[in-house]
């Protein structure tokens, strides 16, 4: 091999190493629970059916089945909008997990604040024959760059052995408080929050016929 070809060799592999070393690394994100304070819920705590002097809520047993996601956010990749047309996916900001996974995750521990005394299960977890199962099918969730995310999501309460379900449509928006996708992911964290509120509601009529 000549001078020249090895002086060219020895650019191209410092090139490469360079490059390498300059490639950011990849930031990983998770939805999260919010405090009951934060977003005070609409519903009074479940209670006994007879009045009962210092009455406590009574442990209801929930499970919440397989959650479905719009297969364009389906990734490990976190999907922003940037136009009505446009989305961009970003390889160095991900989900930590499933959307799948962390949504049902986060409605589960939003519910126990809601309703007092609550024992809430996910799929596919083992779940008494005699627990409420609430079905979750999230049609958009939407993250715009800037501004407010938007989330939609058709939902149902059934009754364990008796009755129909209880079905009802959440579309919630809210505002991105900073730049960044923390300030994103937050905003999401509050919009499942109102999406559990709304289920509590349900969960409220259910258990009282």
């Amino acid at each position: 091999m000549s001078r020249v070809s090895s002086f060219s060799m020895g650019i191209m592999v410092l090139a490469l190493v360079a490059g390498c070393a300059t490639s950011p690394s990849s930031r990983f994100y998770t939805l999260s629970p919010v405090q009951v304070a934060e977003l005070r819920p609409a519903v009074e705590p479940v209670q006994h059916a007879q009045p009962v002097q210092h009455a406590q809520p009574i442990a209801i047993a929930i499970a919440i089945g397989l959650v479905t996601v719009p297969e364009l956010v389906d990734r490990p990749q976190i999907v922003s909008r940037v136009d009505e047309n446009r989305v961009s996916i970003d390889e160095f900001a991900r989900w930590a997990e499933p959307l799948k996974s962390q949504i049902p995750r986060v409605l589960a521990a939003d519910l126990t604040q809601f309703i007092p005394g609550s024992i809430v299960s996910v799929y596919p977890q083992r779940v008494d024959d005699n627990a409420y199962r609430v079905s979750v099918d999230v049609q958009s969730f939407d993250s715009p760059r800037s501004g407010t995310v938007m989330l939609a999501v058709i939902w149902s309460v059934r009754a364990p052995k008796r009755g129909g379900p209880v079905s009802g449509r959440t579309v919630v928006r809210e505002t991105v408080s900073g730049p960044g996708y923390d300030a994103l992911v937050n905003a999401h964290s509050r919009a499942l929050a109102s999406v559990a509120r709304d289920i509590a509601v349900a969960m409220e009529s259910v258990v009282s016929q």
